[in-house]
């Protein structure tokens, strides 16, 4: 069965730095986009940046020259560090991939999310 692994949130006084990280695990599959999404209380989920297999990435606005998407295509695995954090960079960080799993085919799937705050 196919999973995605976040880890690396927790609390960071606001100009700091965190990396996050999201695993595929299982095994004989696929791991095609994958991507970061953020959903800060009371708001709606919202992509953050997303990269294809070839490297080509792409980022919210709101993040372009703070945060960086990277990926190990060996590892099944997407990174996302954050820099120059904000207070309003708070939020749920959920990982995001498309994989394609001969068993049930291609799908889109989600981790269960790790909590960034930006706080002093």
């Amino acid at each position: 069965q196919v999973q995605l692994v976040e880890s690396g949130g927790g609390l960071v006084q606001p100009g700091g730095s965190l990396r996050l990280s999201c695993a595929a695990s299982g095994g004989g599959f696929s791991v095609y986009n994958m991507g970061w999404y953020r959903q800060a209380p009371g708001k709606e989920r919202e992509l953050v940046a997303d990269i294809i297999s070839g490297g080509t990435a792409s980022y919210a606005d709101s993040v372009k020259g703070r945060f960086t998407i990277s990926r190990d295509n060996a590892k099944n695995t997407v990174y996302l560090q954050m820099n120059s954090l904000k207070p309003e960079d708070t939020a749920v960080y959920y990982c995001n991939a498309d994989i394609f799993y001969p068993p049930l085919g291609g799908r889109n799937y989600w981790g269960k999310g790790t909590l960034v705050t930006v706080s002093s």
